[in-house]
């Protein structure tokens, strides 16, 4: 039997929140599924050692720029004509577009399993998948993503970045896609501090590799923990990964790595100044931290700047008692 899933979403944290119940699917078949997903996603570099994923196929559609080669009407045609060259028997499409069921139906998939159409204002990303799935398979599904790693590159990761169980490793997700999600390089220097000073420490820094994203791990670099600090942002995904599988905590922005770290089993501390905050409580690994003075954050809170450092370091002591 061969299933595709197709997940149309553009980021990674949506990929990564979708994970358990594509893999749901895969066990409840007994077969691996193909993915249709966007390059966005970044599938590759984080989900080349899960036995539930069979291919995956990107979605060539930029819907900005009005270009790929699945864009437009054209686009429908040319994907169906590319889908009904691998023979899916089954098609579960994670969102509510005619579309794609169009494009099922041209690619001659026999089954095909969606959301109600039409059915996307307010939607909420995860009853809708779960929704979906107990609906079709009826299974109930936890909103708990885990990303599997070859235990090899676990053990080489620790070897070669000298993470030692005698410290308390940290990861700290610095960037994040837009200047209101990206706390300031100073309230990371001061949570720094105030870790230094109650524990043995060291400090890995996952950013992006764009100039705003270096110039914030350059500032802490600058700082005078500059000889604890470990800057990952020209790895590649798939390098970092490993070295935050050996961390004991992560405090991140609400950025891909707050969704790494979680996933990878690490309790993650994620700051939340400006994304609804389903993003940074959806699995139980997750503690957001809410700017001082807030109980809610959405869009437009605008709250970096109230992110407070002591807040989060009470949370860390928190954690590290209970583990």
């Amino acid at each position: 039997m061969k299933v595709l899933v197709i997940q149309n979403r553009m980021g990674i944290g949506d990929m990564v929140i979708f994970l358990p119940y594509i893999e749901a699917i895969s066990k409840y078949l007994n077969t691996p599924v193909s993915l249709l997903v966007k390059e966005s996603t970044k599938c590759s570099e984080y989900l080349k050692d899960n036995p539930n994923i069979d291919k995956i196929i990107t979605l060539d559609r930029d819907d900005k720029k009005k270009i790929g080669n699945h864009y437009g009407f054209n686009g429908i045609f040319n994907l169906a004509k590319e889908l009904k060259n691998y023979n899916f028997d089954k098609v579960f499409i994670f969102n509510s577009s005619l579309r794609y069921q169009c494009i099922a139906r041209l690619a001659k998939i026999k089954k095909i399993y969606q959301y109600k159409l039409f059915d996307k204002k307010n939607q909420n990303i995860i009853k809708a998948a779960k929704n979906f799935v107990k609906k079709n398979i009826n299974l109930e599904v936890e909103s708990n993503p885990e990303i599997i790693l070859n235990f090899q590159k676990i053990t080489r990761a620790k070897n070669d970045y000298k993470i030692l169980d005698s410290e308390k490793n940290f990861i700290f997700g610095v960037g994040g896609s837009g200047p209101t999600k990206r706390v300031s390089a100073e309230k990371f220097i001061e949570l720094m501090n105030l870790c230094s000073n109650k524990f043995a420490c060291k400090f890995f820094l996952a950013a992006g590799s764009n100039e705003i994203e270096k110039k914030i791990v350059n500032q802490i670099l600058q700082s005078n923990h500059k000889d604890r600090c470990v800057a990952l942002n020209k790895l590649k995904i798939s390098e970092i990964l490993p070295i935050i599988k050996n961390c004991n905590i992560a405090v991140c922005n609400d950025t891909s790595f707050s969704h790494f770290s979680a996933a990878l089993g690490l309790e993650t501390i994620v700051l939340m100044t400006d994304t609804p905050l389903l993003y940074g409580s959806y699995s139980p690994k997750m503690h957001p931290i809410l700017p001082d003075g807030e109980t809610i954050v959405t869009h437009d809170t605008l709250g970096k700047d109230k992110i407070n450092p002591e807040k989060i370091f009470k949370k860390i002591e928190q954690i590290l008692k209970l583990n």
